[in-house]
Parts: structure tokens; sequence; C-alpha cells
């Protein structure tokens, strides 16, 4: 059993409670790693579920939910759940009045149009989202990993696709060399045997994560190819592959998740490569 935690040093806030999970998540035995990764990755299930509920979502016993909170110093999975209770009550005032009057718009009238206002409203929660979420210092350490390499490889499958795609033709025009993996002459393994330690990668994968993107950051990063991903959880196996990873998570409507944030950091990443590849070029 792991060592009780005094009062003081029960985490206060959700922010606090996650920087404690991913400090221990290395030493966490299976189940509870499992429930660190679901809660972490579904935090509004936490603080509206029941143990029962969340248990069968996590695949767990409700008995695991009492010992997850307990080797993190509260009392039971109730005060734990007040934490992630907290971090709804602190989200920015009238997100739900704005989402209910959405769900009560006249649908035989303006179907189409309340669809519209859904989606509008996701992404401008995701952008919100990712003036906050986004280190500068770890931007700038990807910025120089990736300006330095000879190729970049960029790697992503399904819903990410189209953030690589957009990359591939960015870095086109802005004359840099790249690799865009994932070709319909499935010579992805091919193509992944060229680089080398003088070359970097870019991966993107979300939640459910493509298994062929992680095992090809994985491939790389094994071959000392340093790889830069982007991601939305600390869970997520492109994490562990990575040099720098960032962990960016789109809000959605109607469980359809948005790709604005997404694609506004992968155009700023871009721009920062040619322009940090642009200053190295010239001795600056």
């Amino acid at each position: 059993m792991p060592t009780p935690e005094t009062i003081a040093d029960v985490p206060q806030d959700f922010e606090t409670l996650k920087a404690v999970i991913l400090e221990r998540k290395a030493q966490l035995p299976k189940r509870l790693k499992q429930v660190a990764a679901y809660s972490l990755d579904n935090p509004d299930e936490i603080a509206f579920g029941t143990a029962a509920s969340i248990a069968t979502s996590a695949d767990v016993q409700p008995s695991t939910l009492v010992r997850f909170a307990q080797h993190f110093g509260f009392e039971g999975f109730s005060s734990l759940q007040q934490i992630f209770r907290a971090r709804l009550r602190e989200r920015t005032p009238g997100y739900e009045e704005r989402l209910k009057a959405l769900r009560q718009n006249d649908h035989s009238r303006l179907e189409s149009g309340s669809i519209f206002n859904g989606f509008v409203a996701a992404a401008h929660r995701s952008l919100d989202n990712i003036a906050t979420s986004v280190d500068p210092e770890a931007f700038e350490r990807a910025v120089g990993i990736l300006a330095k390499a000879n190729t970049i490889y960029l790697i992503a499958k399904r819903r990410s696709y189209p953030i690589s795609s957009y990359m591939a033709y960015a870095f086109g025009k802005l004359k840099v060399k790249y690799q865009h993996v994932g070709t319909a002459a499935g010579i992805d393994e091919d193509m992944l045997a060229m680089a080398t330690k003088e070359d970097a990668a870019f991966a993107v994968s979300f939640s459910p994560y493509a298994s062929e993107s992680a095992s090809q950051a994985r491939l790389l990063a094994n071959r000392k190819v340093p790889v830069v991903s982007l991601t939305d959880s600390a869970f997520s196996p492109l994490a562990e592959s990575s040099r720098v990873w960032f962990e960016l998570v789109e809000a959605d409507h109607a469980g359809f998740r948005s790709l604005s944030a997404s694609m506004a950091f992968a155009m700023a990443l871009t721009v920062a490569i040619a322009e940090k590849r642009r200053r190295l070029a010239e001795g600056e």
C-alpha cells in the first residue's frame, strides 16, 4: 500500500492533481494507471458519473476507483470527484447556458442553423483552450528540433490525416524538405527506413489512437530519430516516443470533434519551422 498523503499534500485543484498523476504514472499499478488515463481523458465523466458507471466505462471494479483516490491522499472516491466538479465550475461563465440555448432551438425551422452554431461554438472553445494549453518553451524546442532536420517525416492517420496533409502542402510551398508517410503505394516502411538521426518526425494521433502511427513513431524513436507529436492525452502512445509532445483536446458538438485548434497549431508550427530554417541559413 502507498504511504498516505498528509492533508497538505493532497491536491486541491484539478491542475495540481493532473501534475501529480503524470509525475507518478510510471509507478502506478496497471489498474490504477487505467483509471488515471480514463480520468484525465474524460474529466467531465468523472465529475458527473456514479462510481458504478465510471468503473464500467474505465473497465475496472468500483473498488479500484476508491484505491485510486486513496493513493493520492483522498478519503474516498467522492472526495476526488469534488476536484473534477470544481474544474467544471471554473469554466468560462455562460458555457452551459449557450449549449442549452442551442439545444432549445426550433429544430423544425432552424435545424441546419443550430448545427452550424454548435460547430462554431465548439471551434471557439477549442481555440480558447489552445492559448493556455501550449507551453511556449516546449513549442520553441519543437520548432528547433524540426527546423534543424534534413527531412521532416509527417505521420498521421484517419481523423489526424488532414493536419499532416496541410503541413505537407505548406512545407512544399515554403521549400522545406518533407516526406508524407501514408502512401497509396504501401511503401511506408521503405520510406521510414531512409530516416536518419539527422532527420525528425512530426506525428499526430487522437483517441482512439491509430496503432500504425504509434508504431511508426516508436520505430523512429528507437532509431534515435527525434519525434515531436501532437495528441490529446498524457497517456497517448505517442507521448512515450516523443522528445517533445503537446496535449490538445478539441471541443466537440454532438460527439463530432473539431480540428480547429489542431489546424491552428499545425499552421503556426509549419510557419515557425520555415522561419527558423531561414534564420539558421542566414546565420542569425
